[in-house]
């Protein structure tokens, strides 16, 4: 029994260690910090612009990843992959015209990202913008998706912030991912001049 203690000890320092090689050097949107609230987990942050690699999950999440991932792997006019970014964007759970995204890397000028191969990859421009996350961790369902939405949106009434346009969720790990360590976030626009900086 001790030793069996001991081996999945040595697993779960293994997969965390796995977890931070491979999550440490990926390349997240860049953001300032404008207020944050320990209890829920919610900040308010001003994102710079960004360019999105986007497509419509007409067969479910895995279609959607699977079209994104094949455009940066190679399945381009140049074969020329191109760096994963976290996070995975997608619309909430149960909307009708579900997207999936991911974020390109900051060294890519729309001019400059090759042509993909599959027409189901679209490209679209996000200015800069300020926005209310809401932070949690576990696997995520459609149940617990929309209960931290609610909780983020009442959060953001009793505020006094409006939010603008719909709500995403975004998801930052591998699949090998230990639930406990998992990083989820609910992200929506809101009216800067309605948030005071702390």
């Amino acid at each position: 029994m001790r030793k069996f203690a001991f081996l999945l000890g040595s697993f779960v320092v293994f997969v965390a260690a796995l977890f931070v090689s491979t999550t440490s050097a990926i390349e997240e949107p860049t953001y300032s910090l404008v207020t944050s609230w320990e209890s829920p987990d919610i900040e308010i942050r001003d994102y710079d612009s960004r360019i999105l690699a986007t497509t419509r999950m007409t067969e479910g999440q895995n279609s959607g990843f699977r079209v994104l991932a094949g455009y940066i792997f190679g399945g381009n006019e140049n074969e020329q992959e191109i760096a994963m970014t976290a996070p995975v964007q997608r619309t909430m759970p149960g909307e009708q015209e579900a997207e999936m995204a991911f974020v390109v890397p900051r060294a890519y000028s729309m001019e400059e990202l090759p042509t993909p191969d599959d027409s189901r990859v679209e490209f679209r421009e996000e200015p800069a913008y300020r926005a209310a996350v809401i932070r949690f961790s576990g696997w995520v369902n459609d149940k617990k998706a929309e209960r931290y939405w609610q909780t983020l949106i009442t959060f953001l009434e009793e505020q006094g912030i409006q939010p603008v346009g719909d709500p995403t969720l975004n998801q930052y790990n591998p699949p090998w991912t230990p639930p406990f360590m998992r990083r989820n976030e609910i992200i929506v626009a809101v009216v800067a001049s309605e948030v005071i900086a702390q």
